[in-house]
């Protein structure tokens, strides 16, 4: 399953998402990860939370991305969620190929686990590939 949480820069975003990972911490059965360009979250998120810098894994694009989450998944049964911020840093801005990424998360993660991406644009300038998944 995917969500987004979707708002121009300085919206509140991260603060959403920190907000979620640390709820999930206490009510979610199985591993959670975390995953960032750079380390805005690391220090506000539970000990408990897997967290991956992306810069350290040379991630830099949306198939690249999709390889790591794939391969991720196939190592650990037990990942239920997976919390990604400011995917449009860490692969591109273009959003046709966001969408694109997402549909192929959706099929790969189904009903086994979810990720949530923030993503820092305004709802009106993304296409309903990438808005069918907002909450």
């Amino acid at each position: 399953m995917v969500q987004l949480v979707i708002g121009r820069k300085g919206s509140g975003k991260t603060k959403i998402m920190i907000d979620k990972i640390n709820a999930a911490v206490k009510n979610t059965n199985g591993c959670l990860v975390c995953i960032e360009k750079g380390e805005t979250l690391r220090r506000s998120i539970s000990y408990k939370v897997r967290w991956c810098d992306t810069d350290r894994f040379h991630i830099d694009g949306f198939d690249t991305f999709y390889g790591f989450i794939a391969g991720m998944l196939a190592g650990n049964y037990d990942i239920k969620e997976i919390y990604v911020d400011g995917i449009l840093r860490i692969a591109s801005a273009d959003f046709d190929a966001l969408g694109q990424m997402l549909e192929k998360m959706d099929k790969l993660t189904g009903e086994d686990a979810t990720v949530t991406f923030t993503v820092s644009a305004d709802p009106s300038e993304l296409p309903a590939s990438v808005t069918k998944y907002l909450d």
